[in-house]
């Protein structure tokens, strides 16, 4: 049965209409996409046989949360990317639906016995811990990837150090609003199931107490990296009043924005956060957004395909791991 567009969509992280574009050689596609969507075409079979399906390439899996999240689109898209240049791999992504702990768990389950290595995005619980184990047991290599999961005999971690990231995020905002004056905050978590997320809150905590412990956390949410959430919190809290600046440490900027703009705060409001973004990118250039810290998920998608693939063949390769980077509107760099 030849390959759908809608097959090419799911493995892109695209729409259908995108990859109908891309097809039928019409305009209004960025060329990166194209790029990757004329890849992934040929690797599932579109064109003619899958290039990448001889028995001997080394198999790769990913299990990542499926959804909105703009970073895990372009994590995705540069981990296919990476995979691409290299005739020696077989890659498969696994978007999860409904992405919590027990989904995440099953869905690494399906995978002992079908694959060389695994790279996960996971929340840190019991159940996962289990099934990475299992297949550490099995004989696949494991590594995670943005944020850890501890008590796993995995080969490496391939991410930032999510604490001085949190740091980072609470010296910009003290820096920002001055020292000596008391104002009030907002604090935005994605999930704490993400390890990652609990230590960029702690560290952001951390750097408060010790050096601006004028600034007072008027508010908490946990948006679950869904936009529509982030809008409706951000305007509940602004409802009760102003705040001086927002943090927010997971996904769902642009409902947080929106917000902002909405009650006419956007350029009143210090708002910080992570991982640039085409929509982070507009919200630094209309001052929405007055910095934002990012991970550069190229370099995350090519150092754990390294990492991977030197576990399973028993060499060693040296490492070089991304590095926190603090964007400002004057210095965006190039996409």
């Amino acid at each position: 049965m030849r390959t759908t567009i809608s097959e090419i969509a799911a493995r892109a992280g695209v729409s259908t209409a995108t990859v109908d574009r891309v097809l039928n050689q019409r305009p209004g596609v960025r060329n990166r996409t194209r790029e990757i969507i004329l890849r992934i075409a040929g690797e599932l079979g579109y064109f003619g046989p899958p290039t990448l399906s001889h028995s001997s390439a080394l198999r790769l899996d990913f299990v990542l949360p499926a959804g909105t999240n703009s970073f895990m689109r372009n994590l995705r898209n540069w981990l296919i990317e990476e995979s691409t240049t290299r005739s020696d791999l077989s890659l498969r992504i696994h978007d999860v639906e409904e992405w919590n702990a027990g989904n995440v768990a099953r869905r690494l389950s399906e995978l002992r016995g079908q694959t060389d290595a695994v790279g996960v995005v996971a929340p840190d619980r019991p159940e996962v811990r289990e099934e990475l184990n299992a297949l550490v047991q099995s004989g696949v290599k494991v590594a995670t990837l943005v944020s850890d999961v501890a008590s796993v005999d995995k080969v490496g971690y391939v991410g930032v150090d999510n604490r001085a990231a949190g740091r980072l995020a609470g010296l910009l905002m003290g820096r920002f609003l001055g020292e000596g004056v008391a104002r009030d905050i907002v604090l935005f978590v994605g999930s704490r199931t993400y390890r990652g997320h609990e230590e960029r809150e702690m560290g952001f905590r951390s750097i408060l107490a010790e050096d601006f412990p004028e600034l007072r956390i008027r508010a908490w949410a946990e948006l679950g990296d869904d936009r529509d959430r982030a809008f409706d919190e951000m305007r509940r809290i602004l409802a009760e009043g102003p705040v001086a600046g927002v943090y927010n440490i997971g996904s769902g900027n642009q409902g947080i924005a929106r917000a902002l703009r909405d009650a006419h705060l956007g350029r009143k409001t210090v708002f910080i956060g992570h991982d640039l973004t085409d929509a982070t990118r507009l919200m630094l250039i209309d001052r929405t957004m007055d910095a934002v810290i990012d991970q550069n998920p190229r370099v995350e998608a090519r150092e754990v395909v390294r990492l991977l693939v030197s576990a399973v063949r028993g060499t060693t390769e040296s490492e070089y791991p991304p590095r926190l980077q603090v964007v400002f509107r004057e210095n965006i760099p190039v996409s």
